[in-house]
C-alpha cells in the first residue's frame, strides 16, 4: 500500500527540487516557467497540466513576479506554508547571494578594467530593456487602443517622473482598459488544487493592505533606513505588472532619484542581474546592499523580502476566490489596459535612464546593437550576452 511522504520529507523534496532550479535556472520568467512544468508536472506529477496552466494564468494575472509566485504555489500546494517558504527560499537565495557578493566587490573595483567591464554591464541592460520592450510591446499591444494606452503611459512618467506618475500611469491605463479592452467571452477555467481557506485569503488580503498603506505612514512618520527601505521596496514589488523587468522603472524611482543609489551603480547592478540564475527580482538585493539609508547585509536582506512579499500575499489573497474571479469580464480588461501602459513605463525608462546614462559614443551603440541581435535574431541566453558585452567592452577599452 502506498503511503504519503512524511511531512518533513515533502519539505526535503520541496527544497532539493527548487534550489536545483535556482542553480541552473537561467533565462527570464519564461524560462523558469518552463523548467517549472518539466520538473513538476511532466516528471514529479504534483499537478495536471491544465492546473499548472491555470496557475500560471493566475500568477501572470496579478503583480509581482509571476515565476517566484508560481514556484511559491507549488511548494504551498507540495508542503503547506513551510513548503512554499522552502520553495521559495531555495528558488531565490543562489541568485541574490551572487548579487550580494557582486554589490560588495563592486566597490572595490576602481582600476580601468573593473570599470570598463563594469560599463558593458550597463551596455548589457541597454540591449536586455530594449529588448524586454520590443516583446512585451508584440504581445500586450497588438491593437491600436492599447497602442494609444502606452503611449499615453510613457508620456505621463517623461513628464512627471517619480513613483506617483507611474502608479497613475497604471491607474490610467487600467480605466481606459476597462473601457477600451472588453473580451468578447469569460475565458475556460480549471480547478486549482490548493486549499486556501476564505479566512486566510481575507488575512492575506488585509496583511497586503496594511504593507502598501500603512508602511508610507511609517516612513513618513518615522524615517529610518529599515521604514524607508521597507516602504520603497514593498511599493516596488506590489505594483509590479508584465513581468521581471518592469521592477526596473520602478526601482529607479525608488532609489535613484531619492539618490540612496547612483544610476551608475544601478545600471551596472541590473546588467549583472542578467548573469545569474533565478528570479530577476533579486536584483533587489544587490540595491540593498549598495544604497544608502541602510546598506550592507542588512539592507540586501530587509530588500529582497520586502519586495517578494506584495506578490505573496496577493496570491495567497486570491486562490480562494481564484475561479469565480477569472470570470469576472471587466477584470481582465482592467489588467489589458494596465499592461499596456507598463510597456509606455518601461520604455519611457529605456529611454531616461538606461539609454541617456550609458550610450556615450559610437563603441556603447555597437555594443548594444550587437547585444539586441543576440538576444532577438539569435536567441542568445542573456547570461552569454553578459559576458559578451562585458569582455567585448573591456577588449575595446584596452585598444583605446
Amino acid at each position: 500500500m502506498h503511503t504519503a511522504p512524511h511531512p518533513a520529507a515533502r519539505l526535503r523534496e520541496v527544497f532539493t527540487a527548487f534550489l536545483v532550479l535556482g542553480l541552473s535556472a537561467f533565462g527570464g520568467p519564461v524560462a523558469h516557467l518552463g523548467y517549472f512544468r518539466n520538473e513538476f508536472v511532466q516528471r514529479r506529477r504534483w499537478l495536471s497540466e491544465s492546473a499548472y496552466a491555470d496557475l500560471v494564468a493566475l500568477c501572470q494575472f496579478l503583480p509581482g513576479p509571476a515565476s517566484s509566485q508560481v514556484g511559491f504555489a507549488l511548494g504551498l500546494m507540495r508542503g503547506g506554508p513551510w513548503g512554499a517558504l522552502a520553495a521559495w527560499t531555495a528558488f531565490t537565495l543562489p541568485s541574490a547571494i551572487a548579487l550580494v557578493l557582486f554589490a560588495l566587490g563592486a566597490s572595490l573595483m576602481d582600476g580601468p578594467a573593473s570599470q570598463a567591464v563594469i560599463h558593458g554591464l550597463k551596455v548589457t541592460a541597454v540591449a536586455v530593456v530594449a529588448h524586454a520592450v520590443w516583446s512585451m510591446a508584440r504581445s500586450l499591444c497588438p491593437d491600436l487602443p492599447r497602442v494609444v494606452i502606452a503611449l499615453t503611459g510613457a508620456l505621463l512618467v517623461s513628464l512627471l517622473g517619480g513613483p506617483l506618475a507611474q502608479v497613475s500611469a497604471i491607474a490610467a491605463g487600467a480605466l481606459a482598459g476597462a473601457i477600451v479592452c472588453r473580451p468578447q467571452a469569460a475565458p475556460t477555467t480549471h480547478d486549482l488544487p490548493f486549499e486556501v481557506s476564505p479566512r486566510a485569503g481575507v488575512c492575506a488580503a488585509v496583511l497586503f493592505l496594511l504593507g502598501l498603506f500603512g508602511l508610507p505612514l511609517l516612513a513618513w512618520t518615522v524615517p529610518s533606513g529599515v521604514s524607508l527601505t521597507s516602504d520603497a521596496f514593498y511599493r516596488a514589488g506590489a505594483l509590479v505588472f508584465g513581468g521581471g523587468h518592469v521592477v526596473l522603472p520602478l526601482l529607479e524611482a525608488e532609489v535613484v532619484q531619492p539618490g540612496w543609489v547612483t544610476a551608475d551603480a544601478f545600471l551596472a547592478g541590473y546588467g549583472a542581474a542578467q548573469a545569474v540564475p533565478g528570479p530577476l527580482f533579486t536584483f533587489a538585493a544587490y540595491l540593498g546592499a549598495v544604497m544608502q539609508p541602510l546598506g550592507g547585509m542588512a539592507g540586501a536582506a530587509l530588500a529582497l523580502c520586502m519586495i517578494f512579499l506584495p506578490g505573496m500575499l496577493l496570491l495567497l489573497a486570491v486562490l480562494p476566490w481564484w475561479n469565480r474571479f477569472r470570470r469576472w469580464q471587466p477584470a481582465h480588461a482592467l489588467m489589458r489596459g494596465a499592461n499596456a501602459a507598463v510597456v509606455g513605463i518601461l520604455a519611457a525608462t529605456l529611454y531616461d535612464p538606461v539609454w541617456t546614462g550609458t550610450i556615450l559614443g559610437p563603441t556603447d551603440m555597437l555594443l548594444a546593437v550587437a547585444g539586441l541581435l543576440m538576444l532577438v535574431v539569435w536567441k542568445t541566453p542573456a547570461w552569454w550576452v553578459v559576458i559578451a558585452l562585458a569582455g567585448g567592452n573591456l577588449l575595446f577599452s584596452w585598444f583605446q
